[in-house]
């Protein structure tokens, strides 16, 4: 995969893709990323890549130009499709489907806005997708797209060092990941559950399977009316149900 990011300012990817999970899977080959500043890509004399919009009103919004450019030249490098993601608070709610979407692409290229907005031509003529991370607004799309690169990245093959970790991660399997526990086994008379111990592994599986049922119950109950659950798990969720 290859990641182009359109951005006034690169320098805030520094640290995210250079460290961590985003870091080895570069240097493993996993993937590749380019920061590109679409301010280059200007054709005034004062490098502007905002106007004031027509009809008057608060803010600047970012122009159709430097945009359309910026995304023609990044992609004229490779010969693939790529998709191109716009961040913004209108966009569709980002969740783990839409990541595991993008992780089967070969070429994704993020636009991150800042000012007012962006010229709706960008979206009408560009863009094939748009994504907002969450209900409030950000200076500017770097962070989301910073969120949404990582979460991609980490579904790629062999981008973790477990190949299971990912697929058992909240949201993967539809629902919220069982609790964790590690060494000591009694810490200040807090003890793990004993069938963590136990060594019985078609035991452990079913009290994941159940803990598992039971968070999402207590923290997500909206991810249970999706309706994707085995036999099992809806006679252990209506089991649960009784319990509460």
């Amino acid at each position: 995969m290859h990641i182009d990011i359109l951005t006034l300012f690169p320098g805030m990817f520094d640290g995210v893709l250079n460290e961590s999970i985003l870091k080895k899977a570069r240097e493993k080959g996993k993937y590749s990323c380019d920061l590109v500043d679409f301010r280059n890509f200007t054709e005034n004399k004062h490098n502007k890549v905002d106007d004031y919009p027509f009809g008057g009103g608060a803010g600047m919004v970012l122009a159709p130009q430097p945009i359309f450019d910026c995304v023609e030249s990044v992609t004229k490098k490779r010969e693939t499709k790529p998709r191109i993601i716009l961040m913004c608070p209108q966009g569709e709610r980002y969740n783990q489907r839409k990541a595991e979407e993008l992780a089967r692409e070969e070429h994704l290229i993020f636009l991150c806005g800042h000012y007012e907005g962006y010229d709706e031509r960008i979206r009408e003529h560009l863009v094939t997708d748009e994504i907002s991370i969450g209900d409030y607004v950000l200076t500017g799309g770097e962070l989301g797209a910073m969120v949404v690169v990582d979460s991609v990245v980490r579904l790629l093959p062999d981008a973790l060092g477990n190949s299971e970790s990912a697929v058992e991660d909240s949201f993967s399997t539809g629902l919220l990941e069982h609790p964790h526990y590690t060494r000591p086994a009694n810490f200040r008379g807090m003890k793990v559950p004993e069938v963590l111990t136990s060594g019985n592994h078609a035991h452990i599986e079913e009290w994941r399977m159940r803990e598992s049922l039971r968070r999402t119950l207590e923290r997500r109950p909206d991810l249970l009316e999706e309706g994707n659950l085995t036999d099992l798990q809806k006679t252990v969720l209506a089991k649960l149900k009784n319990e509460q």
